[in-house]
């Protein structure tokens, strides 16, 4: 892959975890803040249903601004665009689908079927 193609995606990925860690401010700033009192138990379990929620996202967040850091250490280091599994590289087209990706589309196929079958 060329330094230029390396470099787009470089940004995209720093822009994609510049804008999931300003999300997870917001959410520690909201969910610091002080409690309403709803006397009404509906309410109550309202906000803490809608907590949860938010919890879970930021949870699945989390866990894409891991996958992010990691493809932005590949491209440090050079493996970016490589299968992990097979040493091929992935497509242009996977990446700027899936710039996380590790596994190129036929070593992710056979994956999910494997998976499948378990």
């Amino acid at each position: 892959m060329d330094n230029k193609t390396l470099e787009e995606f470089k940004e995209l990925l720093t822009q994609q975890l510049d804008s999931l860690l300003q999300d997870v401010g917001k959410t520690v700033s909201e969910m610091t803040e002080e409690n309403p009192n709803f006397p009404d138990p509906t309410d109550r379990a309202s906000l803490e249903s809608d907590r949860n929620f938010e919890l879970r996202i930021r949870d699945r967040e989390r866990m894409l601004i891991n996958k992010i850091r990691q493809a932005l250490e590949r491209i440090k280091d050079g493996t970016f665009g490589l299968c992990e599994s097979c040493d091929d590289v992935i497509g242009t087209e996977r990446l700027r689908a899936r710039p996380v990706t590790t596994l190129c589309i036929d070593c992710k196929t056979e994956q999910e079927r494997q998976e499948k079958n378990g």
